[in-house]
């Protein structure tokens, strides 16, 4: 740029006689400390920390802190629909076997009348607790609402799902919550679960609805209960599955019709299990 030109440009950050574009005495964050510090977050500005640094680690936080159900510390309703969203594109591309899961703690109503709200508090918080020990670091457990909790378990088959649920639910039902200092609470959860659809870009809300429909089940049932939704095993011909996945399947045994391999159904047709 030529000399000439410089009266006319507009001065930079560096040029100026302030350090940074945001004054962080301009901005109102009292609110904001006052909430990381609630959540035992470390809201001060470091002497050599800077202003803009701090604002985003305070932004940082706050996100965070959006994230959380403030009582049990797990992943709140809204986490839980971002990570369930994901999870449907997931399972649209892959194919991989994701399971949700909803869990009710039974009779939580008697314990908030018969002991009170604080040994309710305590039983959600030792429930979640407790959820969060069950599961891989790779898997979601969050406080869906109320009494009610869910978890978002991937590359989890089918023929394993019922086992971590009854897993689940034997472990809460072996679990002493202390309420007071002379009673010791006993609770137990009934869990409904489904697997979302294969191949198919499904929605939230019918994934969450074929859940619920089976977490109704068990709690109809007698709860302390669990009921799991699926997929459904279908039989299909070495011709359809071709038309199912085009190039990317190479059926050998269609090369070869004089011989019909192993497995052969009626007519020499080969088949193949798939979960639908």
């Amino acid at each position: 740029m030529h000399d000439s030109d410089a009266e006319y440009r507009t001065p930079s950050v560096a040029s100026t006689s302030h350090p940074s574009l945001i004054d962080l005495q301009d901005l109102q964050l009292d609110d904001a400390r006052a909430l990381l510090e609630h959540a035992g977050q470390d809201s001060g500005q470091a002497s050599d920390e800077p202003p803009l640094a701090y604002l985003q680690r305070v932004i940082n936080g706050l996100c965070e802190l959006s994230l959380k159900d403030p009582l049990t510390g797990l992943g709140n309703r809204r986490h839980f629909i971002a990570t369930l969203e994901r999870a449907i594109e997931v399972v649209a591309r892959s194919g991989e076997s994701i399971l949700l899961l909803l869990l009710d703690i039974d009779h939580f109503k008697h314990i908030n009348d018969t002991h009170g709200h604080l040994a309710g508090d305590q039983v959600l918080q030792a429930v979640a607790a407790c959820l969060g020990h069950c599961v891989r670091p790779m898997d979601t457990v969050v406080r869906y609402g109320g009494e009610e909790f869910a978890m978002i378990l991937p590359n989890c088959r089918p023929n394993c799902g019922r086992a971590v649920a009854e897993r689940v639910r034997r472990t809460i039902e072996s679990l002493s919550i202390p309420a007071t200092p002379l009673v010791n609470l006993h609770v137990t959860i009934s869990i409904g679960g489904a697997y979302a659809p294969e191949w198919v870009r499904s929605t939230t809300d019918l994934w969450i609805e074929r859940a619920d429909q089976q977490l109704y089940r068990a709690k109809a049932d007698g709860r302390n209960q669990v009921f799991l939704d699926l997929p459904h095993e279908i039989s299909v011909s070495a011709e359809e599955k071709g038309l199912l996945f085009g190039h990317f399947v190479m059926d050998q045994a269609a090369t070869t019709p004089d011989s019909a391999p192993d497995g052969a159904g009626p007519g020499g047709h080969s088949t193949h299990r798939v979960n639908a």
